[in-house]
């Protein structure tokens, strides 16, 4: 016990030097909801610093401090918490039945999620520009490759979103399709000699440069095994929406809609991550208008800041067929009330990545049981449609049990639609997938994809899209 209250001071102090404030006991955790203040209509500029590496800053996913603030791996160490139930409207009535969930309960929860963590974002832009610059046969004839220009406004002017998309060869009507958010340009996510090179976002630089040619495959995708079961892919840079980067907005989609003389995001704006979930909605307008491809039956993938945001945009876009969430962690499926392995505290921070949510989001850092939001909620978003959870069994900073407990509380919501949950509330040993259209599954690893997922998402995507 005494460990146990010496990591709370040691958290609360390093609370503290962030200007937080950490609740006076652990059981104050599960108390009603204080009123949040304010957050600043006009923050001081974060410093200007590239982003870090995706992979946590520890091998073995245990990075013990972060930011300042020590990281809690003790399952006893978790203080006591109560979800916000998916189930109970806003006003104290029980959702009973689905016309209540989908004209009153999901509505009420992505406003939530738009007011406390992902900010609010615009529609489709009025003067969208598809313009499919090249296109022919590709991966040794294997495939129809599509390389397609996404301008933002008529004038095709400021950011560009450059969208690469494979359909199978021997397809005689449109298919179904994988869409892919990646930390890479496409020349480097897939292995295709005659795919434009494209240009990344440089943190020295601050600009974006052309992609080196050697950079390594983080993030490399095989569409081939999706092609040859009848299934398309696409992919697209995340950066090429806003960078993943401090202080970076004016080079990114969310600067076409400030009003003239703002600098300042609103607090319940969006941050760089409800702008790459945004540019996710804008590629299905393309695929939309795309003959080889099934629009409504695309689903979409990430993995960490880009699970989360795959799990918002198919929480947003209700046109989305399914979602594979990568371990999206804190911020995504976990749950943050568990204050296990990455916390609000350590995502907000201001050497990290506070710039990736709407700034009310800091809110919630000291006392993340007062947020009206959890993972759950962000979950059962998802339903009725398809959802696959992927975890690591090492990966400790992203809580991989934490995302199965969400699954367990966000499947009666597929229940009560008609849809199959988990089916069980027993964590599963690695390698071993379970539930329904609500699926969990944890590879034996850390927080990068291995060989083995592929299978798994492609059996995942032929049972749900039906290719």
């Amino acid at each position: 016990m005494a460990d146990r209250v010496s990591g709370w001071l040691r958290l609360a102090a390093a609370a503290a030097s962030l200007g937080l404030a950490m609740p006076a006991s652990a059981a104050q955790q599960a108390q009603p909801a204080p009123a949040a203040a304010p957050a600043p209509a006009a923050p001081a500029p974060a410093p200007s610093a590239p982003a870090p590496p995706v992979q946590a800053p520890s091998a073995a996913n245990r990075p013990e401090l972060v930011a300042g603030i020590p990281v809690n791996y003790d399952e006893g160490a978790i203080p006591p918490y109560v979800l916000p139930d998916p189930l109970v409207l806003e006003d104290g009535t029980a959702v009973q039945d689905a016309p209540t969930w989908t004209a009153r309960r999901r509505p009420e929860i992505v406003r939530l999620f738009e007011e406390n963590q992902h900010g609010k974002a615009p529609g489709r832009p009025a003067g969208m520009v598809f313009e499919v610059h090249e296109q022919g046969p590709a991966l040794g004839g294997r495939a129809l490759r599509k390389q397609v220009r996404i301008y933002f406004n008529e004038d095709r002017k400021g950011p560009v979103l450059n969208l690469l998309s494979y359909t199978p060869a021997g397809a005689t009507g449109p298919v179904p399709l994988l869409l892919n958010i990646s930390f890479t340009a496409n020349a480097t996510t897939v292995d295709d000699p005659d795919v434009a090179p494209g240009l990344i976002w440089s943190p020295e630089q601050r600009k974006r440069v052309p992609a080196p040619a050697n950079a390594p495959p983080f993030g490399r995708v095989d569409p081939v095994p999706l092609l040859e079961e009848g299934i398309g892919f696409a992919t697209f840079y995340y950066g090429d929406l806003d960078p993943d980067d401090h202080g970076a907005m004016a080079e990114g989609v969310r600067q076409l809609y400030l009003e003239p003389g703002q600098v300042y995001r609103r607090p319940d704006e969006w941050g760089a991550l409800g702008a790459w979930a945004w540019g996710i909605s804008r590629a299905i307008d393309y695929f939309e208008t795309d003959p080889a491809v099934d629009a409504g039956r695309v689903a979409i993938t990430g993995m960490s800041r880009l699970g989360k945001t795959a799990l918002w945009a198919g929480a947003k876009d209700e046109r989305v067929a399914a979602v594979i969430a990568s371990v999206s962690g804190e911020g995504g499926a976990a749950i943050s009330r568990r204050l296990f392995g990455e916390t609000i505290a350590h995502y907000v921070a201001p050497s990290r990545y506070p710039y990736q949510f709407a700034a009310n989001y800091a809110r919630y850092a000291a006392e993340p049981a007062s947020a009206p939001m959890d993972g759950n909620l962000l979950v059962a978003l998802i339903a009725p449609r398809p959802l696959l959870l992927q975890t690591g069994s090492t990966d400790f900073w992203s809580d991989p049990k934490g995302e199965f407990l969400s699954a367990i509380d966000a499947s009666r919501v597929y229940e009560l639609l008609g849809d199959e949950g988990l089916g069980t509330d027993i964590w599963p040993e690695p390698g071993r997938k379970v539930g329904g259209t609500l699926s969990y599954y944890m590879h034996e690893g850390g927080h990068v994809p291995v060989p083995g997922d592929w299978p798994v998402f492609i059996d995942f995507l032929k049972t749900h899209l039906k290719p």
